[in-house]
């Protein structure tokens, strides 16, 4: 390698799908730097990143972990994402910070496509990137074969960087396909060099031709070589993959088992020496390197003891300590080692850091010392959210509380959102999944002792009517002084659907004086909040024809309780029906699951609207279908369950359709004895 390493520090997420191993690679990654001195296990909680009480108990990631570190001179800040589906938005929004990503999977051919996602999302933002091919301990399949599967999938070109050595069943070491050197794996500690054995050398030099070819495709002196038959020098070869990674052109790929820190030093070398510096990433970015300070946040945790914590890469100049971005006062600087804190004086371009206490600093923010900040990041969308519950507290007193916990925990997870629904009353937190949503309220217990439960949102029906009636209401009370009298008589009719509710008044000649119609029209109102179905009553017309009124007893009061007396009569004999709502739904996934997505569809009341080939996404397709909101509660868990994870939707409220048979009967007794029961 003739080129020197950028010197000024970079960084690098490590993300991929549940269960690839990216904890365990995070963990190897600092042991081999010498960050920490012994490894931690994911197994027995122990590791630098996962801290949190939640991901412990789940072993699993729930949010990122940072940790910075130094090899060979330099500085590196690594970031683990986390793999579940259900936290995904987080790990896009991390993508966005770095010079390169490294894209951890398992050897198996099967799960290729749980990938797919990932590789088009740093495909489509031109995110440099790798591919560690994690847990070659446990591999059961030919490296040719897994290497096809993820080549399906993958819109750049996937460039093999080392062949395995196996003795028997066991991957004891492998061969480097640039250096020509062949390595035995040492557990622990740095691999031996050793000589190519004889049984490989067949299958290296097919597999370093096939190298050297996808690098032709951008060279064209190197494509001149290979006809001509002229061996290229390392230092070329290097050359080409630093270029072509860099610019996002191909995908190196390594082998390894983290676990055993296998490959860790292997892929920290080609790190060094290939992943972009931070001014080439600057430059992607359209962010001018020169200017300063500038300061991107892109990640933002409430710590129960330190309060807000602010993430961000310093992009240029230097910020310091006590120093005001955005119009806020920077109250302590720190690196982070997972859960672990060093305070700083100040952190110059490239670094990550963590400002303190930025209240009014959110994820996504791009800071400058200047109150007024016009500088724009490319960013992630918020993701569409897929699952719902509504929430309550256990206490009453807690209540208050509720709301401001739920908005630090959306602070710290852009992928959740919160509404108070306003048709069924209740407090809804929307995010990606039940799991999503079960650790939130985890969170809610161990950072804010808001001890919450979730149920299953109520489905927002109405209700309508097929017929036209004409109603007589009168309301009379006689009491010691003055009395109450207001007499009206209604025209209820239905409107197509829809068109929502319209009041008018036809009155001639003063049967009900001016001043009392608007009272009435509060009455109707006032009752089609529960009509003789039980739900809110939409797309019907009222119109006040005639009336009574009396020049001492008559009041609004009076008017008001009359109009309800007539809806109250008059709406039952309207041959009342239960409306349901009905979202549009656009499912995407691998056109392998479309036939099985059709049967869920159907097998849910919905009905498809049509199919085809999703843009942009070679092998995936796109279905259009109507569902009934009921049918959509854990739409997600199965779509998942179905599509090895990857599958996805969005939905928006399409109409009302009416609802009858044995599962209207079941709403309406439900909701009967729900009132029953208040």
């Amino acid at each position: 390698m003739t080129s020197q390493p950028p010197t000024a520090p970079r960084c690098v997420a490590l993300i991929g799908p549940y269960l690839s191993g990216k904890t365990t690679l995070f963990e190897s990654l600092l042991y081999v730097t010498g960050a920490v001195h012994r490894k931690g296990s994911v197994k027995d909680g122990t590791t630098v990143g996962d801290s949190a009480p939640e991901a412990r108990a789940r072993q699993m990631s729930i949010e990122l972990s940072a940790a910075t570190t130094e090899y060979l001179g330099n500085e590196w800040t690594i970031l683990d994402c986390p793999g579940s589906i259900e936290f995904v938005q987080e790990a896009k929004n991390v993508c966005m910070a770095v010079d390169a990503a490294v894209v951890v999977c398992e050897p198996v051919s099967e799960r290729a496509l749980t990938v797919a996602p990932i590789l088009k999302f740093l495909d489509r933002n031109k995110i440099p990137h790798m591919l560690f091919i994690n847990k070659m301990d446990m591999a059961h399949e030919r490296v040719r074969d897994v290497m096809q599967a993820f080549q399906a999938i993958s819109d750049r070109p996937l460039v093999l960087r080392q062949v395995p050595i196996q003795e028997s069943d066991t991957i004891t070491g492998y061969v480097d396909l640039v250096s020509e050197r062949a390595y035995h794996y040492r557990p622990g500690e740095a691999s031996d060099l050793i000589p190519i054995p004889d049984s490989i050398k067949d299958i290296e030099q097919e597999a370093r031709t096939e190298m050297l070819e996808s690098l032709a495709d951008f060279d064209d002196t190197l494509l001149e070589e290979l006809l001509e038959d002229v061996v290229p020098s390392k230092e070329e070869i290097y050359g080409n993959l630093t270029k072509d990674l860099r610019g996002d052109l191909i995908v190196s790929v390594f082998l390894g088992a983290a676990e055993h820190d296998h490959g860790t030093r292997r892929l920290l070398k080609a790190l060094r020496h290939e992943v972009p510096s931070h001014e080439e990433t600057c430059k992607r970015m359209g962010v001018e390197a020169g200017a300063g300070p500038l300061v991107g946040v892109f990640k933002t945790y409430h710590a129960p003891h330190t309060g807000k914590l602010s993430l961000a890469r310093v992009w240029a100049g230097e910020v310091s300590d006590g120093m005001t971005l955005a119009g806020e006062r920077v109250s302590g600087l720190f690196r982070l080692m997972g859960a672990n804190q060093t305070k700083l004086s100040k952190a110059g371009a490239g670094e990550v850091v963590a400002l303190g206490r930025m209240e009014k600093t959110h994820t996504g923010d791009v800071l400058t010392p200047s109150a007024r900040n016009d500088v724009e990041f490319p960013s992630v969308e918020k993701f569409t959210p897929v699952y719902s519950a509504a929430v309550s507290v256990e206490k009453h007193s807690d209540e208050v509380k509720l709301m401001g916990a739920l908005n630090r925990l959306i602070e710290e997870d852009r992928s959740l959102s919160v509404e108070q629904n306003p048709d069924t009353h209740e407090l809804l937190l929307w995010g990606q999944g039940e799991i999503h949503l079960r650790i939130a309220l985890d969170r809610l217990q161990s950072k804010y002792n808001l001890a919450a439960n979730m149920q299953p949102p109520q489905v927002p029906y109405k209700e309508t009517i097929r017929k036209s009636t004409s109603q007589h209401g009168r309301y009379k009370r006689q009491t010691g002084g003055h009395g109450q009298f207001g007499d009206v008589h209604l025209d209820i009719k239905p409107l197509p659907r829809g068109s929502g509710f319209d009041f008018s008044s036809k009155i001639v000649g003063g049967a009900v004086p001016k001043q009392y119609i608007p009272a009435v029209g509060t009455g109707v109102r006032e009752y089609m909040v529960r009509g003789p179905l039980g739900f809110p009553v939409v797309d019907i017309a009222v119109t006040l024809t005639d009336g009574q009124y009396h020049s001492v007893d008559s009041s609004e009061l009076a008017f008001k309780m009359a109009a309800r007396i007539a809806m109250t009569e008059g709406l039952p004999s309207c041959a009342p029906v239960l409306l349901e709502p009905i979202f549009q739904v656009a499912i995407s996934a691998p056109n392998e699951f479309t036939a099985k997505l059709q049967r869920l569809i159907s097998g849910r009341r919905g009905q498809i609207l049509g199919f085809g080939p999703k843009e942009g996404w070679s092998g995936w397709d796109e279905l259009s279908a109507h569902f009934p909101q009921s049918e959509m509660r854990d739409l997600i868990v199965e779509l998942r369950s179905l599509t090895l994870g990857v599958g996805t939707f969005d939905w928006s409220f399409d109409h009302l359709q009416e609802l009858t048979g044995r599962l209207a009967d079941q709403v309406i007794a439900g909701r009967k004895e729900e009132a029953e029961a208040s």
